[in-house]
């Protein structure tokens, strides 16, 4: 019977700990089908429902543009993460060479450096480049990162040497090896690192706003960020969470289809000395 009890009641505290998180959304989401003086109701439903919000932002911004350049920008940016990361990865966990340790050491260090610290830099590099306001300045920065180089590699130390060895015998090269035969059995890391450094780059408004001016090249974190602080939205709520809604939409749409396998490879990939 206490068993019982104690099962009921952790079962109601974290059904209310995911109402907690979930009625925020519900609340966005509602807040942009209601009229603009019921916006601010603490319920999410309204004594009306209508689009309006949605046509009034998008008549004053090209959100779907937006859309169509983060897209492009999320995706080549993470498949350059994946592929340039697990070959790093790779060389740090499988090949012996001087330097190695130092080479490890250096990009530990990166990691617990604040992005901040290095936007001036960017920055002059890509004036200097000439890659202000085109989709270079908003990619090549994020093809590499140092935690999926870290994570590649202390899932590359787990698979046995004897495959290695194997492959080598039969003629593999070492980028063979790596895209034939640690990729497949790399999966979880894959994904994990696929889905948060998607998100991440997703999510990224700062960058993009030091590097980006024409508005044909903005993304949607920066577009609604414009919209929001930039007057266009003349103090109307309504649309601002309809800009919101339209910007998380596709993150949560990804990760709905993919939970399974993000929870899965989170449980499987963890790092190990």
């Amino acid at each position: 019977m206490k068993s019982k009890i104690k099962k009921i009641f952790l079962i109601s505290l974290l059904a209310m700990l995911a109402l907690m998180f979930i009625y925020p959304f519900f609340w966005m989401i509602g807040g942009t089908l209601k009229p603009e003086i019921e916006v601010m109701n603490f319920s999410p439903f309204g004594s009306s429902w209508s689009l309006d919000s949605y046509r009034i932002m998008l008549g004053k911004i090209p959100l779907f543009r937006a859309l169509f350049n983060s897209i492009i920008v999320s995706l080549v940016s993470t498949f350059s993460v994946l592929v340039l990361s697990s070959m790093t990865g790779y060389a740090l966990a499988r090949l012996r060479f001087r330097g190695r340790s130092l080479i490890f050491n250096v990009i530990l260090f990166t990691m617990v450096l604040p992005f901040q610290l290095t936007l001036i830099p960017l920055y002059v590099l890509m004036v200097k480049f000439g890659w202000v306001d085109s989709y270079a300045a908003l990619i090549i920065p994020y093809t590499m990162s140092a935690f999926a180089i870290l994570l590649f590699r202390q899932f590359f130390m787990q698979i046995p040497n004897d495959l290695i060895d194997a492959a080598r015998i039969d003629g593999l090269s070492e980028l063979g090896i790596l895209f034939r035969i640690f990729w497949p059995l790399s999966k979880p890391a894959l994904i994990t690192v696929g889905i948060i450094h998607f998100m991440g780059i997703w999510n990224e408004a700062l960058w993009p706003m030091i590097v980006v001016r024409k508005l044909s090249m903005m993304t949607m974190p920066q577009m609604v960020a414009l919209y929001a602080v930039g007057g266009q939205a003349e103090s109307q709520v309504g649309t601002q969470l309809a800009a919101a809604t339209l910007m998380s939409l596709p993150i949560i749409i990804i990760y709905l289809v993919l939970q399974r396998h993000f929870i899965a490879s989170m449980a499987t990939s963890g790092l190990k000395g």
